[in-house]
């Protein structure tokens, strides 16, 4: 059933959405354990299409909207959609962000992380990841039947600011399922209006999009794809789908 503010998905939905969940996040594991210096992000985008394809799958994202890549793959103070290309190459240290996308019997699985290339991270970057992780899990923490979208965006922003980091506000999470986009938006910071209100079988891609600078970003004006900070400063992508039900929510990805 789908509205104007939300998506409810059927039992039989959402069996498919969670086939291509499981697949997303399979491949998104290997690849975290893949990256390591030295390769390109091309190669890393390769290796997630052979992925995609020993799972059944397809990409998502390759050709929606023009986009050139099978995954995006954004390092530093690239945010999100970045592209892979055999002259980047991944030096040690390197944030390194994968969203993943795979569509399955026209069912979508979406999912992010981002990796320190190399080793542990240390210092900031430590910082970064582990603010970014538990924003995430405080959003998820929200996402059950009879709240609201803006209880995910307000929990997400309070762990983002009382760590000293900044939520991106231009790009936001989704709802996810038949569609990588489905309603309603699930922004990463809280919102003069509730939002939609969560009731079983919506399923919500939730993605902060964190930085240690300013949350102001801009467009790569050559690939026009590829979004980085303003300032130059670290970024961090983390993302699960989630299913709302009428208890605690489940972690599709």
């Amino acid at each position: 059933m789908s509205r104007k503010d939300v998506v409810i998905h059927s039992d039989r939905e959402i069996e498919g959405i969670r086939r291509a969940a499981r697949a997303t996040a399979a491949v998104l594991a290997d690849l975290a354990a893949y990256v390591a210096p030295g390769l390109s992000t091309l190669d890393v985008d390769r290796r997630a299409a052979e992925l995609i394809r020993d799972c059944g799958g397809e990409s998502a994202f390759l050709g929606y909207g023009g986009f050139p890549g099978c995954i995006c793959i954004s390092l530093n103070d690239e945010i999100i959609h970045g592209i892979g290309r055999a002259g980047r190459i991944i030096a040690p240290g390197d944030l390194v962000s994968m969203d993943v996308g795979v569509r399955i019997d026209g069912f979508v699985g979406d999912s992010a992380r981002t990796v320190c290339a190399g080793g542990p991270p240390e210092g900031q970057k430590a910082a970064l990841l582990r603010a970014t992780e538990e924003s995430l899990a405080a959003g998820i923490a929200m996402a059950c039947g009879g709240r609201y979208v803006n209880d995910i965006s307000a929990a997400v922003e309070a762990v983002v600011r009382r760590c000293g980091f900044s939520v991106v506000r231009d790009f936001v999470g989704h709802g996810c399922g038949r569609s990588l986009h489905e309603p309603p938006e699930v922004p990463n910071f809280a919102q003069r209006s509730p939002g939609a209100r969560l009731q079983p079988g919506m399923v919500l891609a939730i993605e902060p999009m964190v930085t240690v600078g300013s949350h102001r970003v801009e467009i790569d004006r050559q690939d026009r794809w590829t979004v980085r900070t303003a300032d130059g400063g670290l970024s961090a992508h983390a993302e699960h789908m989630v299913l709302i039900t009428r208890d605690k929510p489940e972690i599709l990805t």
